[in-house]
């Protein structure tokens, strides 16, 4: 690690309890559109639990700030009294209790970093995690100083008529010049990264929710004028949210309004700042002719994430930034459970897995691999990743299947009712785990420590005369940046032995430690690990990690015959699932082999009746239906296959999907006309199951180069009358094979659609996802669009990040044309934004594990990012680890 890097790193090691603590903030914001004073007010106290002996001077944070007074207990310091850098303010001298006001000028019109207080359009918003309120007054910016605030904001009424905040509203007035303030007050301590403002013209619309205490919460969703009629479904979300909350935890909400604000400009989806939660307009703005059934389905599961913070994250919150998953994992398990029973618990499973093994599973084999909680970091905002939420959530599941659903509870009441109004650790909340149940979960930790993905090795044996089978387990772990030599983790394995008839054999174990008999689950906790299983009258087929009940890469021999047995009879959706995706990955990696080398691919017809009796289930969960008929994506594959060869998955996919469809293109059409449904437009599970099943099977036939097939498309783009059927037809004509279908699509499509930026981003999506269209010349003139803004985070991920991420062929370009244009722009991005340039990055940190001309390619363009004069912290951090590493 370089000296610079070593420099910058903070170590979880050295962390420190607070020297001071701040019991009340005041806060004052006289909005303009040249300039915005804040004056903070301050009630400060030496923190003697944790020092008792320090009489040390006080360092706050602060940057892009124009100090104009300060004043400690009533009188102004003079310049020689402090110390001020473009980090911090320093002042000596202190008594043991004081009241400290400093005035600062700030400019929010300029801050294109969206951290701090911004505007998007003409609206004023904050972002305030991880350590954007520095860039707002001088403060304490560090989770585990907690205190109750008090907002005060004045601005123009005629141009800012709602001004919010925090908390419940205490006090309104106009003023004689044309301005108004608004007083805010919240009574929950909280960190400075769960303040919020926001100020702008802003239309709302009001629902109300009595809490099962009988309060009377109102409840509000201000939007921009021209969205007031796209709010209601995030509405209906909210609401079903706080009744689960109540229902499955026992949680009720606590103050008397929740606020919900979509805003244009947002580097993150959304932010749970207390009782006035900031979103990404993309997670709250919704309709059934410009939203998608996955747009209705990700409002619905960030609204839900977002509310579920209130406890986990809000009311119980982080000691300090190594501890976030603490708050995100747990959350993130909470809106997976409050999503699954919201529709197909399996679907949903396969979602999230889908997720973990193609994301998560990469980055655990990359540079930037860390644990879920990291030891050290350089930037926290490069490690809001997959790693700290989805294998974050992971881990609390596992906690949930070693437990039990009953002891969960137990400990998750045990956990909000000591630690609330507090700053805690992930080891506070296991030892309320642990506590409430009575489980040892001390082997369990190592998850929170090391990182990587397990790799579990099954072998078996049958005894046919003693009538007895074993099972031998045995985990590793590859070596990660921050450990070479990893302890086995606590792998809780659901499984079951089936038999001939197809059904689940009863189990009694003859030996082996941690089988839990209720569950059917094998806690296997040691390098090695045997179960024999007695009264055992046949061979067995055996279904293992059901419902994927731990994130590892679990390897067994299955024969061909054996995933077809378990495809027609496990009584676990999620492993019938997982049973098909093992049989495509073996031929699609075959055939991508078989191209790497020149030679012609083979595609197995045997799967061909497999897909045939699929789109010939009638009476199946027709969601997990088109999941049966879904190919495993470039990216999972890209996880299989060392060196990865993006163009042969891609290429080998591409022949699968054409084998399937000139082999069954009257079964597909068949289904896909049984499918069209009549009746009006509604976001209900059923009917996004229809349209899933139906446009997967026209995505299948849009391989065909048929005239019947392009006018089918076009057919369905002109009638639709949702966006989830229009833009399913849109993807089958950008990626099928008839130019003027696809230049009439997108033509059409943007002319219906130009004034709508969020739809405008999924066209933008479509060609850059699009081998057949997004080029890397293509993609340069979409960043050459009237309709592109590079100072949009929504916009730079729908065309650099969706090329980078899912345009396997187009990125990858023997020429490297496609990383420099990645570089080009995040080089560019981070003298604006650093936080997404850095994630912008990502594609490009993988370059070791690409064959030799790539990896090459993609190493000389970080390089060149690395060798840029003062780069960002973030992308500072990614590149040269992506390096070293």
């Amino acid at each position: 690690m370089s000296d610079k890097v070593q420099a910058n790193t903070i170590y979880l090691k050295d962390y420190q309890a607070p020297h001071f603590t701040i019991s009340q903030t005041q806060l004052c914001f006289t909005l303009s559109e040249t300039q915005t004073l804040v004056e903070a007010t301050l009630h400060m106290q030496r923190n003697r639990s944790a020092h008792p002996d320090f009489e040390g001077a006080l360092r706050l944070d602060g940057q892009e700030l124009e100090l104009h007074s300060v004043f400690l207990d009533g009188a102004e310091l003079k310049a020689g009294d402090y110390e001020q850098d473009e980090n911090s303010l320093t002042i000596h001298n202190l008594p043991e209790h004081f009241t400290l006001k400093t005035l600062v000028k700030i400019k929010p019109q300029e801050n294109t970093a969206l951290e701090g207080l911004y505007k998007s359009s003409s609206m004023f918003c904050t972002q305030c995690e991880a350590e954007g309120f520095r860039r707002i007054t001088y403060y304490l910016d560090r989770p585990d100083v907690m205190s109750v605030f008090e907002t005060r904001i004045v601005a123009d009424k005629t141009l800012y008529p709602v001004l919010l905040s925090n908390g419940n509203l205490i006090h309104s007035e106009d003023m004689p010049d044309g301005r108004h303030q608004a007083i805010w007050h919240d009574p929950f301590k909280k960190p400075c990264y769960l303040f919020a403002l926001v100020a702008g013209n802003l239309l709302h619309i009001r629902d109300s929710f009595t809490t099962m205490g009988g309060r009377e919460v109102d409840l509000r969703i201000y939007v921009e004028p021209q969205n007031i009629d796209k709010c209601d479904y995030a509405m209906d979300s909210l609401k079903r949210a706080m009744r689960w909350d109540e229902e499955v935890y026992g949680r009720e909400y606590d103050l008397d309004i929740f606020n919900i604000v979509a805003v244009d400009d947002f580097n993150m989806g959304a932010m749970e700042n207390k009782s006035l939660n900031i979103f990404n307009s993309s997670c709250v703005l919704a309709d059934s002719q410009s939203a998608t059934d996955t747009a209705f389905q990700r409002i619905e599961a960030v609204v839900a994430h977002e509310y579920f913070h209130n406890w986990s994250g809000n009311r119980v919150t982080c000691r300090d930034w190594f501890q976030l998953s603490l708050k995100e994992g747990f959350t993130v398990f909470r809106d997976a459970e409050f999503s699954a029973d919201m529709g197909s618990r399996t679907v949903k499973r396969v979602e999230d897995v889908n997720v973990l093994r193609t994301v998560q599973f990469a980055e655990d084999a990359g540079p930037m691999a860390h644990p879920i909680r990291p030891e050290s970091f350089i930037e926290i905002s490069n490690f809001y990743t997959v790693t700290i939420y989805e294998k974050g959530a992971e881990i609390i599941r596992m906690i949930h299947s070693i437990l039990g659903a009953e002891n969960f509870r137990k400990g998750s009441d045990l956990y909000f009712e000591r630690h609330d109004g507090q700053a805690v650790t992930t080891d506070d909340f296991l030892a309320a785990m642990q506590d409430a149940s009575g489980i040892d979960l001390s082997v369990f930790r190592r998850w929170y420590n090391q990182a990587g993905t397990p790799e579990v090795t099954v072998s078996d044996e049958y005894d046919a005369a003693a009538q007895t089978y074993t099972l031998h387990f045995t985990q590793s772990c590859k070596a990660t940046p921050e450990c070479q030599d990893k302890k086995p983790f606590h792998i809780p394995v659901a499984f079951a032995l089936l038999g001939a008839d197809g059904k689940d054999m009863p189990l009694q174990l003859l030996a082996g430690k941690g089988f839990n008999s209720a569950a059917s689950i094998l806690n296997i906790s040691e390098k090695s690990q045997s179960y024999t299983f007695a009264n055992i009258k046949e061979k067995p087929v055996p279904s293992l990690l059901r419902g994927f009940s731990a994130p590892v890469k679990l390897h067994y021999a299955f024969t061909d015959a054996q995933l077809l047995f378990l495809m027609a009879n496990d009584a676990d959706g999620f492993n019938r699932w997982d049973a098909a995706q093992q049989l495509y990955c073996r031929n699609l990696l075959n055939m991508a082999q078989q191209y790497a080398a020149g030679q012609a691919m083979e595609f197995n017809q045997g799967l061909i009746p497999v897909f045939r009796g699929f789109l010939q289930d009638t009476v199946s969960d027709k969601a997990m239906l088109a999941n049966m008929l879904s190919l495993p994506g470039v990216a999972y594959l890209a996880e299989l296959q060392s060196p990865i060869n993006p163009q042969a998955l891609f290429a080998a996919r591409e022949f699968a999907r054409l084998q399937i469809a000139q082999a069954l293109n009257t079964e597909l059409l068949q289904v896909y006309e049984r499918e069209k449904n009549s009746a009006a437009y509604q976001p209900t599970a059923e009917q996004m199951a229809q349209r899933e099943l139906k446009n997967i099977c026209l995505a299948y036939l849009a391989c065909l180069s048929d005239a019947s097939v392009a006018r089918l498309i076009q057919a369905q783009f002109d009638q639709a009358d949702n966006m989830t059927d229009q833009f399913a037809a849109l993807s089958c004509a950008v990626n099928g094979h008839d130019a003027a279908v696809r230049e009439n699509c997108l033509q059409k499509f943007y002319q219906q659609w130009q004034h709508d930026p969020l739809v405008v981003n999924q066209w933008f999506a479509v060609q850059s996802s699009s081998m057949a269209a997004g080029s890397v010349a293509h993609i340069k003139a979409l960043l050459k669009h009237p309709a592109f803004d590079l100072r949009n985070p929504n916009k730079v991920r729908s065309v650099l990040a969706t090329f980078a991420a899912q345009n396997h062929c187009g990125f990858h370009q023997e020429d490297g044309s496609g990383y420099e244009l990645l570089a080009d722009y995040i080089l560019l991005l981070d003298e604006r934004n650093p936080q997404i340039a850095a994630r912008l990055s990502g594609p490009l940190s993988k370059w070791r594990r690409y064959t030799t001309q790539q990896s090459l390619l993609m190493q000389k363009a970080l390089k060149r990012i690395a060798n840029k004069d003062n780069l960002s912290k973030d992308v500072f951090e990614v590149v040269n680890k992506s390096l070293l590493n």
